[in-house]
């Protein structure tokens, strides 16, 4: 690092194009003439210069008055650092120096635009990614924010802050984000310069997880780009849960003194009860209950989103919802890959704890719970509280589990998951499961909830399926030709993809006869409605940012979970269960199909490719 030494009282006239600015202790901005130079001696001012180059022009993003951030692309600046209290000497004496660290691109840059920032009463929010590096991230965190900001549902002020180890310039970090920001198919109007703007708002800051100083220093430059504006700031844990803890812990030092401040969990949280709960504690040690935000990405899509609105605003459906006319309900999850790579990460929880445990389970509690008092998130997280402590705990024959293996189709070989060189050796982490569960209230005793995920299946699929009792004296028996399963009434929540709602009924067939068939009253999103469906994590961080925790987890809400699924899974730990090998892009293992026979229920997916045939038919 080259460096520069001049004296404060003198005007820097020797460095081409420096713009110099005072910053006071309480975050005030003058010009080096107003302040008296006999005060940097003591510490209270620094003098921060940048260096333009000749012919370079500072840009600007056209944004609101009231917030003009800088476009951070010069290459070079100089900095001013005062003398520290304990220099003796000289104390008109400053160091500038060049190229310095990211913090001070960031000052430096903010100072620069100055007067341009309206500094008004209106409240900033600052939204800081801790894990600004990883995929999580990159794929899904930062398109979200774009998308709230493209869709105008972000603060008028607003920024945003990526932290991580890695160390990026400025440009490097928006080059990086830029990658994955996509506009709405259906507004791509001024596509261009939102996404130039939203870039000029993105800040990076390195440091190190486990240090107070880096989370003091990232403080700061918030503190710089807010401008002395009143704010509230987000937190987002996108960061393995081993250091949730101590990133909590030092984030206080850069907690909103001004307004609220709020941290995102992401899952696993916790492989058990008493590790969940140990997580648990550890962070309310920092944050309070109301403070954290335990986010479960499949609470935010659109179909689970309107579970409650299809249960409590239809007289046809809430009387129907009991034991008295279902007489199963399935909850089936599938994806087409395997673990590509990720082995080492999945074989640490395996897919109950990964899907089943988190974002089946939270689904069916919607789905099952007794209707709130009200919209209010306690109370619709109260009755699903309610709704898990009356779950049986589910036995080692409650369950069915798989692993798939490595097939040859077509002359492509797909690999099994031991093929994985990240999974250990001899591995039995289950792949694949199926749980029978059993709700023991009134509502619901006797019914099978059964539940079903896996990893390298046949199709990419999320659903709910509600299948009906069968009408008692059935007066057409003789006249469907079909079995007494494909006259079941059932309801049909179609997840993703292709999100749907369906209606299976009983109907004439057209003609001189008398002949039924089984068909269905089809709602489809994407013709019914001509919009763009957001993604869950667009939901999530919106309601975050509005305060709503009703598709977030409580504290009580986690250990209950975890109270049904832990006995289960140490007794498959404990008696090392092998799970059944089936191939990749199957449907998963025959075991699924005896459980689901036990309850005398058949799985309602085998209709799934029927039906999306039919679908792509009639839009062809």
């Amino acid at each position: 690092m080259s460096a520069l030494t001049t004296n404060i009282a003198e005007p820097l006239s020797h460095l081409t194009g420096v713009d110099q600015r005072i910053v006071t202790r309480n975050g005030t901005f003058q010009r080096p003439s107003k302040v008296k130079a006999g005060r940097a001696s003591r510490g209270s001012v620094r003098l921060i210069s940048r260096h333009v180059s000749q012919g370079a022009k500072l840009n600007t993003f056209q944004g609101p008055k009231s917030f003009q951030a800088p476009r951070l692309r010069h290459k070079t600046r100089a900095v001013a650092t005062p003398p520290k209290k304990s220099d003796k000497g000289n104390t008109n004496k400053v160091e500038v120096k060049v190229n310095g660290a990211s913090t001070e691109d960031i000052k430096t840059d903010i100072l620069q635009q100055v007067d341009n920032i309206d500094v008004k009463k209106d409240t900033m929010l600052s939204i800081v990614v801790v894990g600004a590096s990883g995929d999580l991230a990159k794929k899904k965190i930062f398109p979200a924010i774009f998308a709230l900001y493209y869709e105008g549902t972000l603060p008028e002020k607003f920024c945003i802050f990526g932290y991580a180890r890695r160390v990026f310039t400025q440009q490097e970090f928006r080059d990086m984000i830029s990658m994955t920001l996509t506009c709405r198919i259906d507004k791509s109007e001024d596509c261009e310069s939102k996404h130039d703007i939203f870039l000029e708002r993105c800040f990076y800051e390195s440091g190190q997880y486990d240090s107070p100083d880096d989370f003091a220093r990232l403080d700061e430059s918030m503190r710089i780009v807010e401008a002395g504006a009143p704010s509230n700031r987000i937190f987002y844990l996108s960061i393995p849960p081993s250091i949730f803890v101590p990133v909590v812990a030092n984030s206080k030092v850069a907690a909103s003194s001004t307004g609220w401040t709020r941290v995102i969990v992401e899952k696993p949280f916790g492989r058990d009860l008493q590790s969940s709960n140990e997580l648990s504690a550890n962070l309310e040690k920092h944050l309070s209950e109301e403070q954290i935000y335990r986010i479960d990405h499949y609470l935010g899509k659109e179909l689970i989103d309107n579970l409650t609105v299809l249960r409590f605003s239809n007289l046809v459906f809430e009387p129907l919802w009991t034991r008295q006319y279902i007489r199963n309900v399935q909850i089936i999850f599938s994806e087409p890959f395997g673990t590509e790579g990720r082995g080492g990460y999945f074989d640490h929880y395996g897919i109950i704890r990964d899907i089943i445990q988190n974002h089946l389970l939270q689904t069916l509690a919607l789905f099952a719970m007794e209707p709130p008092v009200s919209l209010d998130a306690e109370d619709v997280r109260n009755e699903k509280v309610k709704l898990l402590k009356s779950m049986r705990i589910p036995s080692v024959e409650d369950v069915a589990v798989g692993q798939y293996k490595r097939v040859m189709t077509r002359g492509v070989e797909y690999p099994g998951y031991l093929d994985d060189e990240t999974v250990p050796k001899g591995s039995i982490c289950p792949t694949f499961a199926a749980v029978a569960l059993f709700i023991d209230n009134p509502r619901w005793e006797g019914v099978p909830f059964l539940i079903k995920a896996g990893k390298a299946l046949d199709k990419r699929m999320a659903e709910i399926r509600v299948q009906f009792r069968n009408v008692p004296g059935n007066l057409y028996k003789e006249n469907t030709g079909l079995g007494n399963h494909s006259m079941t009434n059932e309801l049909v929540i179609r997840i993703q993809p292709d999100e749907a709602i369906y209606l299976k009924v009983n109907n004439k067939v057209p003609g001189l006869g008398l002949r039924l068939d089984n068909s269905r009253l089809d709602l489809q999103y994407n013709k019914r409605y001509e919009t763009e469906l957001p993604d869950a994590y667009e939901r999530l961080i919106l309601d975050v940012i509005q305060g709503d925790k009703r598709l977030f987890i409580r504290s009580d809400e986690l250990q209950e979970a975890w109270k049904i699924f832990t006995p289960l899974l140490h007794e498959l730990e404990e008696k090392r269960v092998q799970p059944e090998l089936y191939p990749y892009g199957s449907r998963g293992p025959v075991g699924a199909h005896y459980l689901a026979s036990k309850f005398n229920v058949r799985w309602g997916d085998l209709d799934y490719d029927a039906y999306h045939n039919t679908v792509k038919k009639s839009e062809n």
